[in-house]
C-alpha cells in the first residue's frame, strides 16, 4: 500500500514538472512562434520533467520521504526514461527534423533521420574510448556503458558554462567595471548615427533619380541583354555621369556603418542605466555580491588546480568537512551529524533551485539568439538533449555533496561509475573554461573604450 501511495506522489509531481516545463515552452521558447509539431513540446517536457524528478529524488533521500524501495524504484525509472529519450528518442527527432528541412530528403526522410541517428550512435560509443570512465567488467549493454558516457558530455557541459559563469557574474554585478558613460558621449554618438542615415537616405535618393531617368530616356529598356549586358551595366555609368555601382557600395558601407553605430548606442544607453542602477542600495548590493564571487572565482580556480596538481578528490562532503573543522578549531560540542544533514539539505536546495535557473535563462537565451521558423524545432531538441544531460551530470557530481549515509542509494542507482574521473575532468574543464573567459572579457573590455573613441 505505501508503495502505491508514494507512486501517487511522484506521479503527481511529475505531473506538476510537466506542466511547468509546458508552459515555460509555450511562454518563453515558442510565444513567437506558431507551434506546429506538438511532439516537439511533448519531448521537451517530458525530459523537464524526468530530469527534475531527479533532483526531488536526491531531496527525498535527504529528508527520508517515502519508502525506500520505493525511492530505488523511482530512481530507476526516471534514469531509464531520460536514458532512452537522451540516446534514443530526441537524437532521432533531431535528425528527422534536420532532414525535413532538406528539400531534397523529404520523401525518405524517415529513412534519412534512421542514417542520421546511426551516426550519432556511433560517435556517441566512440566518445568513451578514449577516457577511463569504466571498469572492464561492465558489459557491452549494462546502465553504465550510457551513464558514463551521458556523463562525459554533461559534466563537460556544467565545467563550461561554471567557468564562465564564475567570471562573467563577477563581471556583470561589480560597478568596477563598468565604462564611465555621460550623455555627451551618448548624445556625440546618435548625431553621428542620423548624420549616417542621412548620408544613407541622400545617396538612395540619387540612385532612384538615376534609375528614374534612366528608364525615361529609354537606356533600361534598351540595355543588352545577356552576360555582356550584365557587364555593362555594372561597369558603366548612366549618360548624366552616376555610376550606380560605385554608390550602392558606398550605401552598403554605410548600411554596416550605421548598424555597428546602434549597436554601440544601445550598448551606451544599457551602461548609463547601469551606472544609474549601481548607486540604487538593490545596485550597491549586487555590487557587494560582485565582490564576494570574484573572491569564490580567485578560490575555485585556485582549489581547481591544486586538485589537478595533486590529482586530488575530496572523500567527504564540504558540509560536514566544514562543521568538523569549525568545531574541531572552536572546541565546543557539536551534533555534526545531525546539523550536517540539515545544511547539506539546504545546500543541496539552493544548488538545484540556481541550477534549474540559471539553466532555463541560459536556454531561453541561447533560444533567442539563433532561432527561426525552420529551426525552432530542431534547436528545441537539441536544448532538451543538452538539458537532459546537464541534470543527470548534476547528479553525478552532487553526489559528493550529499553526507555519505546518502550517497549510498544513488551510487547503486548510477552503477560502478569512476566518480573520481568525473570530478577531475570538471576541474579540468572548468579552469579551462574561467581562464579563456577571464582572458575573453578582459579583451572585450580593454576595446570598449577604444571603439567608442574611434566612433
Amino acid at each position: 500500500m505505501s508503495f502505491v501511495v508514494d507512486s501517487v506522489i511522484m506521479f503527481s509531481s511529475q505531473v506538476l514538472f510537466f506542466g511547468f516545463g509546458w508552459l515555460f515552452f509555450m511562454r518563453k521558447l515558442f510565444k513567437d512562434y506558431e507551434v506546429r509539431q506538438y511532439v516537439v513540446q511533448i519531448v521537451f517536457s517530458v525530459m523537464f520533467a524526468f530530469s527534475c524528478t531527479m533532483f526531488e529524488l536526491i531531496i527525498f533521500e535527504i529528508l527520508g520521504l517515502l519508502n525506500s524501495s520505493s525511492r530505488y524504484f523511482h530512481w530507476k525509472l526516471n534514469l531509464y526514461v531520460t536514458l532512452v529519450a537522451l540516446i534514443f528518442i530526441v537524437p532521432f527527432y533531431i535528425g528527422y527534423f534536420v532532414v525535413s528541412n532538406i528539400r531534397l530528403l523529404q520523401r525518405k526522410r524517415f529513412l534519412f533521420a534512421c542514417v542520421v541517428w546511426l551516426a550519432f550512435m556511433y560517435f556517441f560509443w566512440k566518445l568513451g574510448d578514449p577516457f577511463p570512465i569504466l571498469s572492464p567488467k561492465h558489459g557491452i549493454l549494462s546502465i553504465e556503458q550510457l551513464i558514463s558516457r551521458v556523463g562525459v558530455i554533461g559534466v563537460t557541459l556544467m565545467a563550461l558554462l561554471s567557468g564562465f559563469g564564475a567570471v562573467n557574474c563577477p563581471y556583470t554585478y561589480m560597478s568596477y567595471f563598468l565604462r564611465n558613460v555621460t550623455d555627451s558621449d551618448i548624445l556625440a554618438l546618435e548625431r553621428r548615427l542620423l548624420q549616417t542615415m542621412d548620408m544613407i537616405i541622400s545617396k538612395k535618393k540619387r540612385i532612384a533619380m538615376t534609375r528614374r531617368m534612366m528608364y525615361q530616356r529609354g537606356e533600361v529598356l534598351n540595355k543588352p541583354a545577356g552576360f555582356w549586358g550584365m557587364i555593362k551595366s555594372v561597369t558603366s555609368s548612366s549618360s548624366n555621369g552616376e555610376n550606380l555601382s560605385l554608390i550602392q557600395q558606398e550605401v552598403d558601407a554605410l548600411e554596416e556603418l550605421s548598424r555597428q553605430l546602434f549597436l554601440e548606442t544601445v550598448d551606451l544607453h544599457a551602461t548609463k542605466e547601469r551606472i544609474e542602477y549601481s548607486k540604487t542600495f538593490q545596485g550597491k548590493y549586487f555590487n557587494f555580491l560582485g565582490y564576494f564571487f570574484s573572491i569564490y572565482c580567485v578560490w575555485k580556480i585556485f582549489m581547481a588546480t591544486i586538485n589537478i596538481v595533486f590529482d586530488r578528490v575530496g572523500k567527504t562532503d564540504p558540509v560536514s568537512r566544514g562543521i568538523e573543522i569549525t568545531v574541531n578549531y572552536l572546541g565546543i560540542q557539536f551534533n555534526v551529524k545531525f546539523w550536517s544533514q540539515h545544511i547539506s539539505f539546504i545546500l543541496v536546495g539552493i544548488i538545484i533551485v540556481t541550477s534549474i535557473r540559471g539553466l532555463l535563462i541560459t536556454l531561453t537565451k541561447f533560444f533567442y539568439a539563433i532561432s527561426s521558423n525552420k529551426s525552432s524545432n530542431v534547436i528545441v531538441l537539441f536544448l532538451a538533449q543538452i538539458m537532459g544531460m546537464y541534470f543527470v551530470s548534476s547528479v553525478l557530481l552532487m553526489r559528493m555533496s550529499m553526507p555519505l549515509e546518502y550517497r549510498t542509494i544513488v551510487t547503486e542507482v548510477l552503477g560502478e561509475l569512476q566518480f573520481n574521473f568525473y570530478h577531475r575532468w570538471f576541474d579540468v574543464i572548468f579552469l579551462v573554461s574561467a581562464l579563456s573567459s577571464i582572458i575573453f572579457l578582459y579583451l572585450a573590455h580593454k576595446q570598449a573604450p577604444e571603439k567608442q573613441m574611434s566612433f
